[in-house]
Order: C-alpha cells, then structure tokens, then sequence
C-alpha cells in the first residue's frame, strides 16, 4: 500500500522558538504556528478558525528561525507529520506534531507585519535571501529528515 507524509502550512510564530543543542551537537528548534483559515458557516457569516501547530525543526534550519523569527513572525514550513506517545502519571497520552524540513521567511526581519518584503528560504542546507537560480547555489547537508535526499528536486521535475 502506497502513503504519502507532507504537510504545507503557512501562518504566524505563536511564540518565540526555543532552541537547544542536543549531546551530539544537532540543534534542535520547537515552535508553535498558529494557522487560521476563514469560511462561511450555514448562515453566510464568515467564521474565522485559527489551527496551533507545533512544529519540530533540525539541523540549520533550527538555527536559522531562531536567529530570525520571533513571536508574530509570518512562516511558511514544509514537512511532515509525526505521532508521538509517551507516559505522564500513568495516563497515555498522544499529540500529532510536524517535523518541519523546509522553512521560508516571509516579509523582512524588522517589520514581520505586511506581506511580501524580501523574505528569504531556507531549503536542504543552504540559507538564501538571494534571487540566484537554484542550481547555482552550493548546498550542504542538513543533518535532518530530508525528503530529496539533501539535494531538493532537480528544477526540470518541479511541475510549475
């Protein structure tokens, strides 16, 4: 049976990220997003729904959100789904979270309101605020989940 795992969300940081480095060196990054999504109920009204999402970042890219976001922070995360279960007072518990592999800044780091400002990627090892052309920036491992195995999708299987 074939399974797909991928997860787009665009929204606002909810909090600051916190980051740790774990014995091996690997940073490790925990953020919340908050996603909202506005539709008409049965009346007509429209009704704003907001998702909170955590999310779990590795390697660079952990790194980079905590040098440039902050609360409110606009953010546009590629990745994938995880359950996790652990054991607290010996209650199960179980939360769904993202594990995120590809992040984008979105707006400028000063002003995170309004839209469009010169942002900046962050894809499978290399931090980019340039318009260069993909396949001419130097990419470097990650040391994370990457679903392109560290290299992304050459630009001629990009479908747009």
């Amino acid at each position: 049976m074939a399974s797909f795992n991928r997860v787009i969300l665009m929204g606002n940081l909810t909090r600051d990220p916190e980051l740790r480095y774990l014995q091996s060196g690997m940073a490790v990054a925990e953020i919340g997003l908050a996603v909202n999504d506005r539709r008409k109920n049965q009346n007509g009204e429209w009704i704003d729904e907001t998702t909170f999402v955590d999310i779990t970042l590795w390697g660079r890219t952990a790194e980079v959100v905590c040098e440039y976001c902050s609360k409110g922070r606009p953010l546009f995360v590629e990745g994938r789904l995880k359950y996790e279960t652990w054991e607290t007072d010996g209650q199960k518990r179980s939360k769904l979270k993202v594990v995120g592999d590809r992040i984008q800044l979105i707006g400028s780091k000063e002003g995170s309101s309004g839209g469009g400002g010169g942002g900046g990627n962050y894809e499978g090892g290399s931090y980019n605020r340039s318009p260069a052309p993909r396949q001419q920036q130097q990419q470097q491992p990650s040391g994370g989940y990457d679903a392109y195995d560290q290299q992304g999708p050459p630009d001629d299987d990009v479908p747009f």
